[in-house]
């Protein structure tokens, strides 16, 4: 108990450090989850072993991946599964299986028959769509075109994963899984019917969620908890991966709330990212042996390299070769295939499997989930710099260098100035509009021909 107790207020300090941190970092460089994921490596059993993976703090982390699934699949709408991009999201979610099946069959380390070469497949063409969403929000993506894009190649990224981490890593019969997993897709959708019909005849119960949503009784916050906590302890029941469960219960939050519900979703990413979704990288970051990953650079330098490989190169194309998304710009593109190779929660649920399976090593496991928190903050950092250059003119900078090669530091310097000189004059539009953040890719649409009226009192840096 004490153990368990002094854990836990390291990881509330580590919750409430981090940020200040991020804070202070220029232009917000590093995500919140790389400094959970670092600080729980530090801190965890491998190095100071001042945070101890116990079963208590273990049952927590679950219920933090509980939740971030839980708000993924609550962000999902049906356009994002049917619509013209979650058609090229899903075909091409197969394509990078496919690609990376032949990868881990032409790798002499990993065997695609067995469970820890599957789960290396699987890790290579996840999304990791529950941790990019508050990456997107702060950076004003979501209502955008490029948003739209990443929302429908991350949702898929993200579902099929879990429901082939369901079919593939399973040790049963394929029959058995099958079955299992049809047993599972009834009762959520009874979990899904049954509230909404108690909605349309307005039975008593439904009433008093709805009257006591607000009271000490937290009636509709206590309804989602038993949701979410209901699916996952069954798909555990029926030797499922937890995920399932919570995908399925956030799929059936936006069933039953299709409009959403603003207080709901605050109430809700208070109690997910105040505590639950911050311990859980930090337990992460507890697992991962340093010293293993110190001792095979190679194993991750090549992972990360493959993910770009398998994930970033197939949305790209797709992209560019998609009726309504070829007129994308290329650092558009570069922006959503990079954003859409961001990894982790999957991978450290695919290893925890491989390794309790007693198919793959714990040094192994912790270099492929050292490798996913790499992506979480080098992608999105990758995707800043593409998504910069969406309305300066590239690929005139580069013809000017093929054109001049001894010129080439001046272009770019000139090339850069050009940036800023769009992005301060977004931000005195942006001021003069009285609107909020908008995202840099907007400017060629609300300045037409990257050159918009600056508001006359708008200083140099447009504040």
């Amino acid at each position: 108990m004490v153990t368990d107790l002094v854990s836990l207020a390291i990881i509330a300090l580590i919750a409430f450090v981090c940020p200040i941190i991020c804070k202070l970092i220029p232009n917000k460089a590093v995500p919140e989850t790389v400094l959970l994921l670092a600080a729980g490596a530090l801190t965890g059993p491998h190095l100071l072993n001042i945070v101890h993976v116990t079963d208590a703090t273990a049952l927590l982390s679950d219920l933090g991946l509980a939740f971030l699934f839980l708000l993924a699949g609550y962000e999902i709408s049906p356009k994002n599964l049917t619509g013209s991009e979650g058609k090229r999201g899903a075909a091409t979610w197969f394509i990078t299986f496919a690609i990376a099946f032949l990868v881990v069959v032409a790798w002499p380390s990993f065997s695609v028959f067995s469970v820890d070469g599957m789960a290396v497949a699987i890790a290579l063409t996840t999304t990791a769509l529950g941790t990019l969403l508050p990456i997107l929000q702060e950076r004003g993506l979501m209502d955008t075109r490029i948003g739209t894009e990443i929302l429908a190649y991350g949702t898929w990224g993200e579902l099929l994963p879990v429901l082939a981490m369901t079919l593939l890593l399973s040790t049963r019969a394929k029959w058995e899984t099958m079955l299992i997993l049809l047993a599972f897709i009834a009762i959520a959708l009874a979990a899904a019917v049954l509230p909404k019909h108690a909605r349309r005849v307005g039975s008593w119960l439904f009433r008093f969620v709805i009257e006591n949503a607000n009271t000490n009784a937290q009636m509709l916050v206590r309804t989602v908890n038993l949701l979410l906590v209901g699916l996952t302890a069954i798909s555990a029941l029926f030797d499922l991966d937890i995920v399932l469960g919570a995908f399925a219960a956030g799929f059936i939050m936006r069933y039953l709330i299709p409009e959403g519900n603003p207080t709901l979703e605050m109430k809700h990413s208070a109690m997910a990212y105040g505590f639950f979704i911050p311990l859980f990288f930090v337990i992460s970051g507890a697992k991962i042996d340093m010293r293993a990953v110190t001792a095979n650079p190679g194993l991750l330098l090549m992972f990360i390299a493959l993910l770009l490989f398998v994930r970033a190169l197939p949305i790209f194309v797709s992209l560019s070769l998609g009726r309504d998304s070829r007129d994308m710009t290329v650092p558009e593109r570069l922006t959503v295939a990079f954003y859409c190779t961001t990894a982790l929660p999957i991978i450290v649920a695919v290893t925890t499997v491989a390794v309790a399976a007693g198919a793959m090593d714990q040094s192994t496991a912790s270099v492929l989930v050292a490798a996913g928190g790499i992506t979480v903050f080098i992608m999105p950092l990758l995707a800043s710099v593409t998504a910069r250059s969406v309305n300066a003119d590239l690929g005139r900078a580069f013809r000017e260098i093929r054109e001049r090669p001894r010129a080439a530091a001046h272009i770019l310097a000139e090339h850069h100035r050009q940036e800023r000189d769009l992005h301060r004059q977004l931000k005195a539009r942006r001021k003069a509009e009285g609107t909020g953040q908008l995202a840099s890719f907007d400017l060629t649409q609300r300045c037409p021909g990257g050159v918009c009226p600056v508001a006359p009192e708008a200083d140099d840096d447009g504040r």
